[in-house]
């Protein structure tokens, strides 16, 4: 393990939140081997809600595994608090004072009205009104302050403020200063031009009414987790995960706590990008009762703007798709045939899963049809035994009769309970064993199979590099046959049961900024890095660990930086045994699924080496050939950093690169119908690849590009990696 000053080995502490358990994980900061596991049930009924858990669960971890609090580099936690609030209805009430002035203020005060916003089946209990003010004029004007604090009185009895005016993003004064009146006055408050940079004050303010509702509850949360972790003796500080993937400080979700939305779903794939390094992939988590899936592309997640309740916003999240098909689904039968599995699962219905009994216990067996739950169908099929035991038929069991779970997974049951039981309902549907086994993962399979493709093809993942992570307890069960079944490669991530506690441990400090630009220059896209660099910085990242990615949406004119960094500085890849270039390459021909003498190192840099190869591919059923040159740059620990299934590889040097940039780009810039088409582009520096794709004009691409490489030596190293217009 990494040591501080003093020689203390240092772990990080990840907790998740899971519907039925949160898990507390210690990982070793040098290697991110697991060093302790700790579990408690999650308290979802506690006055605290799901902080009490996460509290306990830290107890109990620092008990059980004796971890010295100093020891501890990073601890942080994902949670389901406001998302349980929202859902229950657990929201405060909100007061909207509106500003606007002239024309414009007409339709400021209709677009920040905000009615009949329904969460959780309850409407918020929300106020509106609104004052004509002058852009920039309130903090200037004591008788502007008089007519916000008249507005605030009327506004009386309302939790949390919050402050609207059209164009806050660019001069986010007026919105400040009423919420200083606010505060005065002991009311929380929030300003749209907290939430997001984007033009639309109807979306704006429709999601900071939102972030508002779930503020005092959020608070709350999180002052008692940042005490029960100072109260311990650690000295990090507490992170808490979002539901885009990174994680901020206690500070940051007392003013956005509408980030952490949907971050237990967050923290698996933070898990497969940190601790699995998936470069290109599907993750599938598994659980009992549900499998969420998302999408990695570039060894980045993918995130949308969320909608919460059936309405949109500016919450950026994980792209999330939730299927209710997972380990313990159960199944059910209609006429002699399985007609669907799930999505009630045994842990609904309250019954143990035959493949984890002890065969003896299931003498006698017969199928029964129950309704797991009142309102059921009565359709889904389980087992009673002589002794009158009832035992839930699961997907589980019939993943361990179809060999596909591997001895000492988290999903291996006992083979012959699984027959006893599967046997019975052979015997019922008057069909081989094995027949009813391959249709009950037939058909789980296709319920995942759409799905899977859906993403695939909305995010333009190259099949040829795809490959299906499985995540959490039930994995097993569904990724595997379904990896078969589609004919994509598959692995099983370390530890999968409790990937999602990994991945909070491992995460990233991230935020992003999207502002609305029409024809953006390179200055304007410089500054929007800077300013989401900035604000990483601001959430805990520390200097030097900082990457930004920028792109540019011309058809809606916006521009958006997405910044990661590290909490401290990291030392871990120094730790890890460098590997040589030898290593390096039968890495990457292994994964191009290549002999190693079909590939060449095209390029290198101080921390990656560019590899290349060459591969004929049959098209129109074989009457042509095309040649592919696939790439993989791999770091010297042996981490795929990026593979593409073809592209240009370009050697060049911080004093050319710019040069380079234009030359390259523009020789491979494609012309058609839909206008210009540009190269995807890649600059490798380093230890770091920044994506140039995405952007406007080859001037954007150097304007980045000099911010990336500045006040390196003009003879330094630089590979430009290319990926051709199709």
């Amino acid at each position: 393990m990494t040591s501080d000053p003093v020689g203390i080995a240092m772990v990080r502490i990840g907790i998740d939140v899971g519907g039925t358990f949160t898990h507390a994980v210690a990982i070793d900061n040098d290697t991110y081997e697991l060093v302790a596991h700790a579990v408690v049930p999650t308290t979802h009924q506690a006055k605290e809600g799901v902080a009490r858990g996460i509290v306990e669960a830290l107890q109990k971890l620092l008990g059980e595994a004796r971890i010295d609090p100093a020891s501890v580099a990073f601890i942080a936690h994902s949670t389901t608090q406001a998302t349980n609030a929202l859902l229950e209805g657990d929201v405060a009430s909100v007061g909207i004072l509106a500003m606007g002035y002239g024309v414009e203020g007409y339709k400021a005060r209709a677009d920040t009205r905000v009615e009949n916003l329904d969460l959780g089946g309850r409407l918020l209990d929300i106020a509106h009104v609104y004052v004509e003010v002058k852009p920039g004029s309130a903090a200037l004007m004591p008788a502007t302050a008089e007519m916000i604090d008249r507005a605030l009185e009327q506004l009386g009895g309302k939790a949390v403020i919050v402050a609207a005016e059209p164009f806050s993003v660019d001069d986010p004064g007026n919105e400040r200063f009423a919420m200083e009146r606010a505060t005065l006055k002991g009311v929380a408050a929030t300003g749209t031009h907290e939430i997001s940079k984007l033009y639309g004050l109807k979306v704006r303010t429709r999601t900071a009414v939102i972030n508002a509702s779930i503020l005092p509850k959020m608070m709350e949360s999180a002052l008692m987790t940042a005490g029960a972790v100072a109260d311990a003796g650690i000295g990090a500080p507490l992170m808490i995960m979002r539901g885009d993937g990174g994680v901020m400080n206690v500070a940051e979700v007392r003013k956005r706590p509408i980030l952490t939305l949907l971050s237990g779903p967050a923290a698996g794939v933070a898990g497969a990008l940190m601790f699995e390094r998936v470069t290109d992939g599907i993750f599938l988590e598994v659980g009992g009762t549900s499998t969420d899936i998302s999408a990695v592309k570039n060894g980045r997640v993918i995130v949308r703007h969320a909608e919460v309740g059936g309405h949109k916003t500016y919450l950026r999240s994980l792209d999330t798709r939730t299927l209710g098909i997972a380990g313990g689904s159960m199944i059910r039968v209609k006429g002699r045939s399985v007609e669907s599995v799930g999505p009630r699962s045994a842990h609904i219905a309250g019954l143990p899963y035959s493949v984890f009994a002890d065969p003896r216990d299931l003498r006698g067996a017969e199928p029964v049809m129950i309704q797991p739950r009142p309102g059921d169908p009565a359709d889904y099929v389980a087992v009673r035994t002589a002794a009158g035991e009832t035992f839930a038929l699961t997907l589980t069991c019939a993943a361990n009769l179809a060999g596909v779970v591997e001895r000492g997974d988290y999903a291996a049951g006992n083979g012959e309970a699984a027959r006893i039981a599967f046997e019975a309902l052979a015997r019922y549907v008057e069909r081989p064993v094995e027949d009813v086994v391959r249709n009950v993962m037939d058909v789980a399979a296709g319920k995942v199979e759409p799905t899977v493709n859906s993403l695939i093809e909305e995010y333009g993942l190259d099949r040829r590099l795809v490959t299906l992570v499985g995540g959490g307890g039930g994995c097993s069960a569904v990724v595997p046959y379904l990896a078969s079944r589609m004919g994509l490669q598959y692995r099983r991530a370390r530890q999968a049961e409790v990937i999602s506690a990994i991945g909070v441990g491992l995460a990233l400090v991230r935020d992003m900024v999207e502002r609305t630009i029409v024809n953006p220059t390179e200055e304007d896209i410089i500054r929007i890095r800077r300013e989401a660099e900035e604000s990483v910085l601001r959430l805990g990242a520390a200097p030097g660990t900082v990457e930004v990615e920028v792109e540019v949406d011309a058809s809606r004119n916006l521009v958006r930086a997405v910044a990661c960094g590290a909490s401290e500085m990291r030392s871990q890849e120094l730790a890890r045994p460098r590997l040589c270039v030898d290593q390096m390459l039968g890495i990457a021909a292994e994964s191009m699924r290549l002999d190693p003498p079909a590939i060449a190192v095209a390029a290198s840099t101080s921390g990656l080496a560019v590899f290349q190869g060459s591969v004929q591919e049959k098209r129109w059923m074989g009457l042509s050939r095309r040649t592919l040159r696939p790439i993989r740059i791999v770091d010297y620990t042996g981490v795929i950093r990026l593979q593409k299934s073809n592209g240009i590889v370009v050697g060049t040097t911080v004093g050319s690169t710019l040069q380079a940039i234009e030359n390259v780009v523009d020789s491979h810039t494609a012309f058609g119908d839909g206008g210009q088409q540009m190269p995807e582009v890649y600059l490798i520096y380093g230890a770091r690849i920044a994506n140039l794709s995405g952007l406007a004009s080859v001037g954007h691409m150097q304007a980045l590009a000099r911010t990336e490489i500045e006040g390196l030596p003009l003879e330094d190293p630089i590979a430009l990696v290319l990926v051709p217009v199709s």
